[in-house]
Parts: C-alpha cells; sequence; structure tokens
C-alpha cells in the first residue's frame, strides 16, 4: 500500500537507512541546491535538512531520487503494476481516446472506492495563520542556482477550479516568492490552471488558488502526472494508492486540500496583476527567461503541528524528475495504446526531459506505417509536445538507447526517412526560434519495404546474427574455455 502521508513514508526510510538528517546549519541560498544535486546523482538517500537557515521548519529532499524510493513510496513492486492495472480498467470497456478512462472509472466497480472523501477536521489544519501573521518567509524556499532570479518553491501542489464548471485541476508549477506575502504563478501555455486564470480575468473575477506541500505521496505524483483536464487527479491519486485521498475544505477560498498535507498557503488571483518571474534554472538544464506571470496574495497558511515542507532540486539531468518522468512512462503506457493501437512500447529518456524525444517500436504492417504513427503521436494530447520521435521495429528494446541508435543511425536514408513538421512545443522550450512553436522531426529507423520505393537487389538485408545452434553450444561448454 502507498504511505497516507509524506512523514509516515520518511519513517519508513530513516527505519532503513535510506533517509540522512542533516542537523548542520544550511543555507537555502545556492548551499541546499548543491548538495541536493550532489547526492542526487551519486544515486544517494533522501535528505531532511534539520536546520534551515532563516526557515522555521525542517526541508525534505531527493524524497523521490531514486526509482526504488517512488516505488515504495506507491505501495508498488514495479512501475509496470500500474500499467497493468489502467490497461485491466480499459481494455474490457474498449473506450476511445483518454476520456475513455474517465469513463472506466466510473463504470467498474474496482475503482468505486477510490473518490475522494471529505472530511471535516485535517491535520494539516491544526495551526492557522491569517493576515499579519501570514510570513512566508519562514517557509525554506530554494535559490538553487547562481542566476536563479529569487527563491522558489518547486514541489507546491497548486490547485484551482474552472470558474464555470467547477472542474478541479491539480498541478505541479515552479513557485517564486516575491515577499512575505506574495507568490509568483508560474503556469505555462498548456496548463489547465492557466485556462482557468484566463476564464477568470474574462469574466472580470479573482480566482481563489490553494497550494499545498507535503501531500501524500499518491497525491504529489498525481500532480506531476499528464492527465487529461476531465480527469480528477484526486480520482486517480485514489486508484494509484489504493484508497480515498481524505480533503478538507480550505479555511478562506472555496477549495478542498489534502487532509494529510503538511502545508497549505491558500489567495486569490486579481485580474491582471503580474509581476516579473525568474530566470530559473529548469529541468532543461537551462535558464528560462524572466517573462510576467500572475502574482498570488497569500491570506492565509495551514499548517500541521510541527510542520515540514518537500521541495526538488531540477537542472541537468539525472535529477529527481527521472524516477517521476519514467513512473509517467509506464504508468499511460496502456492509454496511448488505446489512442495508438500500432504502439508495441515507447521509451521517453530523461536527457530530453521526457517530453522532448518519444522512441517507438511498432509491429510494421503496411508502407508508411512509420509516418502514420509519427503523426499520431503529434496528434495525442501533450504528447504533441514531442519534438522528435524515432520509430523502430518490435525486435528492437526501445530501452536500450545503444540499440536505437544503431537502427536510427544505420536504418535510415535521410533524404526519405526523415519527416519535418511545424507544431506546437513545451512553455519551457529555448531551442525554437518562436516561443510556444517550432520545427519537429520524426525518423523512420524500421526495416524498409519496396513498397516504400527501396527497390535495391536483395531488398532490405537481414541484420547479423550469430549460428542459434553454435551459440548454444558454446554457452554449455563456456566455463570449458577458461573465459
Amino acid at each position: 500500500m502507498a504511505y497516507d502521508d509524506l512523514r509516515s513514508f520518511l519513517r519508513a526510510l530513516d527505519r532503513e537507512g535510506d533517509l540522512r538528517r542533516i542537523k548542520a546549519e544550511v543555507d537555502p541560498y545556492l548551499e541546499i541546491g548543491e548538495i541536493v544535486d550532489r547526492v542526487n546523482k551519486s544515486g544517494g538517500p533522501a535528505l531532511l535538512f534539520e536546520n534551515v537557515k532563516g526557515a522555521s521548519m525542517p526541508l525534505a529532499m531527493n524524497v523521490f531520487g531514486t526509482d526504488r524510493r517512488l516505488l515504495k513510496a506507491l505501495g508498488l513492486g514495479s512501475y509496470e503494476e500500474i500499467g497493468e492495472k489502467i490497461g485491466g480498467l480499459v481494455k474490457p470497456e474498449l473506450p476511445q481516446g483518454f476520456g475513455g478512462l474517465r469513463e472506466a472509472f466510473g463504470k467498474l466497480g474496482a475503482v468505486a472506492h477510490v473518490p475522494p472523501r471529505k472530511v471535516k477536521d485535517a491535520p494539516v489544519q491544526e495551526v492557522v495563520l491569517t493576515g499579519d501573521d501570514v510570513d512566508l518567509e519562514a517557509l525554506p524556499a530554494l535559490f538553487t542556482w547562481p542566476e536563479d532570479g529569487g527563491s522558489f518553491f518547486n514541489l507546491g501542489l497548486t490547485h484551482t477550479k474552472h470558474p464555470e464548471t467547477g472542474v478541479r485541476n491539480l498541478g505541479l508549477y515552479r513557485l517564486q516568492r516575491h515577499d512575505r506575502r506574495t507568490i509568483g504563478m508560474h503556469w505555462q501555455i498548456h496548463k489547465d490552471s492557466r485556462n482557468h486564470y484566463q476564464v477568470a480575468a474574462r469574466r472580470g473575477e479573482k480566482l481563489p488558488v490553494a497550494i499545498a506541500f507535503g501531500a501524500p505521496p499518491a497525491v504529489t505524483y498525481a500532480a506531476t502526472a499528464p492527465l487529461p483536464g476531465d480527469i480528477d487527479e484526486y480520482l486517480f491519486a485514489g486508484f494509484l494508492q489504493g484508497r480515498r485521498v481524505d480533503m478538507v475544505d480550505c479555511k478562506t477560498v472555496p477549495l478542498q486540500v489534502p487532509a494529510h498535507a503538511e502545508v497549505v498557503i491558500e489567495g486569490w488571483l486579481e485580474p491582471g496583476k503580474m509581476l516579473p518571474e525568474g530566470p530559473f534554472g529548469d529541468h532543461t538544464g537551462f535558464y528560462t527567461p524572466q517573462e510576467p506571470f500572475p502574482a498570488l496574495t497569500i491570506d492565509c497558511v495551514t499548517m500541521r503541528q510541527r510542520p515540514l515542507l518537500q521541495s526538488i532540486v531540477v537542472g541537468r539531468p539525472p535529477t529527481e524528475d527521472g524516477p517521476l518522468g519514467r513512473a509517467t512512462e509506464r504508468f499511460f503506457l496502456p492509454l496511448l495504446k488505446i489512442i495508438i493501437p500500432d504502439i508495441v512500447d515507447y521509451h521517453l529518456p530523461e536527457s530530453g526531459g521526457f517530453h522532448n524525444c518519444a522512441i517507438v517500436s511498432i509491429e510494421k504492417k503496411y508502407p508508411k506505417h512509420a509516418q502514420k504513427v509519427m503523426h499520431a503521436i503529434w496528434g495525442a494530447h501533450m504528447m504533441s509536445l514531442t519534438k522528435l520521435i524515432v520509430v523502430v521495429d518490435a525486435d528492437c528494446d526501445v530501452h536500450d538507447l545503444h540499440e536505437v541508435s544503431w537502427r536510427a543511425l544505420g536504418n535510415t536514408d535521410y533524404a526519405r526517412d526523415l519527416t519535418v513538421v511545424e507544431g506546437p512545443v513545451d512553455h519551457l522550450d529555448h531551442a525554437s526560434y518562436q516561443q510556444f512553436w517550432g520545427g519537429k522531426a520524426g525518423i523512420d529507423a524500421t526495416a524498409k519495404w519496396p513498397e516504400e520505393g527501396y527497390t535495391r537487389d536483395g531488398g532490405w538485408p537481414r541484420m547479423v546474427e550469430p549460428d542459434p545452434d553454435t551459440a548454444a553450444k558454446v554457452t554449455r561448454r563456456w566455463k570449458e574455455y577458461g573465459l
């Protein structure tokens, strides 16, 4: 089972020797970021900084920094487990598109017990601060990289709801601390919360916002998942952890937050109130430039007695984003297969920021099948932001980058097998010459057919493979060789 809250998970890591408590005073200005980046890149433990300079509470870092820890937090033995559960939900119903998952959730008894549950009393509201008692300077925000534009909270779970439909959204956006009561909301052009803000602004209304820190692990993961807007992240979190998520009404805004979070900040966004946000050393490994983003005024902070905060460090990969991205890749394979049944497997390399590159294997069935799959991926929800698609045959392991590069470099005539298009790219993409859109490429690294124009004598060559009888003989005699 997944853990009910962050602190119970940290206690379990402590018992296993996979958590280090750092009692020495550490500076959130550059020092903590340098420590965490080194520990993460060496595969080290979760960290609990108990004495953060200028802050009133401890800071938990690198909590999901290894695959083992993230799987443990979610109560899983492997990433494939949840993918299989999702596949089991959708296959009997044969739903079409991502919306079919929502329909399956509503119809199947297997998930009838996981919608969020409202409670009246919550640990996260043991302490309530309002008005002049609100002081965001007491919360440990990180100034991670030398050219950052300020201090940021990097793992705040942002809650909004559509002003007209009431549908809520849970998202993960970086948050710049401007002063004691003001937060910069860096939600990007393709995000649901940004749409909520734009609708409210068009109506001349303030938008209520609540941001939770240190939520139960399944909730934190759900906030990172690229779910369509009509799928409730809390329903998904309940499905993921196998039980309902307890929710409580906020004190000053008409929203609900996880009852077992550590800290929640509440406020209202005024239409048109913007402040410069950034620069920020982002998960791309480059600084994103300063831009104007909405500025949230905080009216209330609720927290547990003796709370702690959770954050992450992003930058040049590998970082803590790695396990979170791998989870998404595996969890959503069954859904991607519903939209694009041609796909056998896919891989989103961390070095490509997960969304920049997709390696896809197919059972090729007709000429130009690879190109059909490329365009299907570019039309599939947030996969539309993919900049490079490499399509290989089903006998290629998409997770073996050496094998993939061998196919892509040797199986292609780039005058014929390279597809170049233009389309939307990620808000943070610095390489596109225009913000929000740019060039994309697809590489057909499959074996080519005569029907595709490959008419050389003998057809496409066969790959070199060992003689199976000789290979078996050598395996049997291996010890005799003294090797």
